[in-house]
């Protein structure tokens, strides 16, 4: 068994990867089981889907949920959807993992420009396409995967912008054959990830806690981004995230390339803090509220 996780941006190309990754390896061998999960299974609308946070995070338990129901019965699970978030990418790997099966990554990497103009051309077409407010919030919130995080690797890269993605295709032929290569003792260039006991106890809580720091720090930095805008440049005078929340205390206007430093270093050093010490929080104000502290002392106004 294996699970492949297609990542990319929004009109990148992902479907037809899916397909032609499925169709590969069935050319290889027509008896592999080999199952896409997407949103179009469920007969989804992307734009509702993506709406808001509360929507988005329901489609992912939506996918999470079938590709846990479908790793024992298929040979191979192939996740077509966006996986934009590291913090989700970890929750499949940690499905991997439990269940002891390959794990990769086939990232289609594609410019911003060229995915806009894809959308434009799907919208023109009356096919599957995003409206523009979702479509530029997905593109900004895209975390592109690093070969060096556990989860991300291997991956695979398809330029799609560049040339057409076919059978043929680098990434695809590579992807086949990590994918279908027997596994014995003096095989080196596939790993199958092996379940423990800690992985098969906690697996769900940490994962959990990782996608709602991940989650809420993001809401925290399009708080912050929305109080500058409407600001014109101005002085935010303390920005509130709600009831019992911390007020954020920035008075100073700080560009979005600093706030995602800041974001991605706390969720480091949250990270290394739970190696040894608890899990990080799984409460999304507790998250915020963390968060909020940090970005205070590091740039607000004390």
């Amino acid at each position: 068994m294996a699970m492949v996780v297609i990542c990319g941006q929004p009109c990148s190309g992902k479907s037809i990867a899916a397909q032609c990754l499925s169709d590969a390896l069935h050319a290889v061998d027509q008896k592999l089981t080999i199952r896409i999960i997407d949103e179009s299974s469920f007969h989804l609308d992307r734009n509702q889907s993506y709406a808001d946070m509360t929507a988005e995070k329901n489609l992912r338990g939506i996918l999470r949920s079938e590709v846990d129901r479908s790793l024992p019965r298929d040979n191979i699970v192939i996740v077509d959807s966006l996986n934009s978030i590291k913090g989700y990418r970890y929750e499949l790997w940690c499905l991997a993992r439990a269940a002891g099966i390959r794990y990769c990554v086939l990232f289609c990497d594609v410019e911003e420009s060229s995915c806009r103009e894809w959308n434009k051309e799907r919208i023109e077409k009356a096919e599957g396409s995003y409206n523009d407010k979702i479509f530029e919030d997905l593109i900004r919130r895209f975390e592109k995967p690093d070969k060096r995080n556990r989860w991300d690797c291997p991956l695979f890269e398809l330029y799609p912008s560049k040339d057409r993605i076919e059978q043929s295709s680098a990434a695809i032929v590579e992807a086949v054959s990590y994918l279908t290569k027997k596994v014995d003792s003096r095989t080196k260039s596939v790993k199958l990830l092996q379940p423990t006991v800690a992985t098969q106890n906690v697996r769900v809580s940490e994962a959990n806690s990782l996608y709602e720091m991940d989650r809420a720090t993001q809401e925290v930095i399009n708080a912050i981004i929305e109080a500058q805008s409407q600001a014109l440049g101005g002085p935010t005078n303390g920005i509130s995230l709600g009831q019992n929340l911390p007020t954020i205390n920035i008075q100073r206007s700080v560009g979005l390339p600093q706030l995602r430093s800041l974001r991605r270093t706390f969720l480091k050093l949250t990270a290394q803090s739970s190696l040894s010490g608890p899990a990080p929080p799984a409460d999304a104000n507790i998250a915020k509220r963390m968060f909020v502290d940090y970005l205070n002392r590091e740039v607000g106004a004390v």
